[in-house]
């Protein structure tokens, strides 16, 4: 793939324009990122309370098939893991 921009013309090129283009993500993900941080640390005990349970109240349990409202299967998962690895 070319380098640069085309000779004479001041168009970048594909390469150049995928560079910029990776280079701004990689920019938004940091702020992205100290975004995410400074809504965690401001977010109050009550805030993330309430926003947990407006999660749970998406589903609700009689919808959910027999075995899964008993158990989430966690612990058979565990079980299996260490019968793996004991050996």
């Amino acid at each position: 793939m070319a380098q640069g921009r085309d000779a004479g013309s001041g168009v970048a090129t594909a390469d150049e324009s995928a560079r910029g283009w990776l280079a701004q993500w990689e920019r938004a993900a940091i702020e992205l990122a100290r975004v995410h941080t400074d809504e965690l640390q401001a977010l109050s005990a009550n805030d993330a309370l309430a926003a947990s349970e407006l999660l749970l109240a998406m589903v609700k349990p009689s919808s959910l098939p027999m075995e899964r409202q008993v158990s989430s299967g966690l612990v058979e998962q565990q079980r299996l893991f260490m019968r793996f690895f004991a050996k």
